[in-house]
């Protein structure tokens, strides 16, 4: 993925960047990741998928992961989260509650910081370990 996206900023740089730019790319890192694992795990058409896809990149759902592996976290990676979750957004929620849009905001910041960083084996670790948790919780 390094050869098709090239990241400019250095990690003092994506440190300056607010929590919403960071969730801002973790949102289309995380879809592109569930997406990609979809198409290589199932036969099904494009509408099917999206509606699976669905179900892990909601809000909701990002939210619910988040709680569950956020112990499996280091301290720097909760900091994260806390950042992400405190920044500021006026966007209003159309399909969840605020406290919801916040902690996925923050999932998604985790996701995008740490992607920005060029760390892309503990993205990969704490995505699988989000679907886990999704997938254990609905059996």
């Amino acid at each position: 993925m390094n050869e098709l996206i090239k990241i400019e900023k250095d990690e003092q740089e994506i440190n300056q960047l607010s929590p919403l730019t960071w969730a801002y790319i973790g949102d289309c890192v995380f879809e592109l990741y569930i997406r990609t694992k979809l198409i290589n795990e199932t036969k099904l058409k494009p509408h099917e998928l999206h509606k699976k896809a669905i179900n892990y990149v909601k809000a909701k759902s990002q939210a619910e992961m988040l709680h569950k592996i956020y112990d499996g976290l280091t301290e720097e990676e909760q900091d994260i989260v806390r950042r992400g979750r405190n920044a500021e957004n006026h966007h209003l929620p159309k399909n969840a509650n605020i406290q919801e849009y916040m902690y996925s905001t923050a999932f998604e910041a985790l996701i995008g910081y740490l992607f920005l960083c060029k760390k892309e084996e503990r993205v990969k670790e704490i995505i699988e370990m989000a679907i886990k948790s999704k997938e254990e919780r609905n059996g």
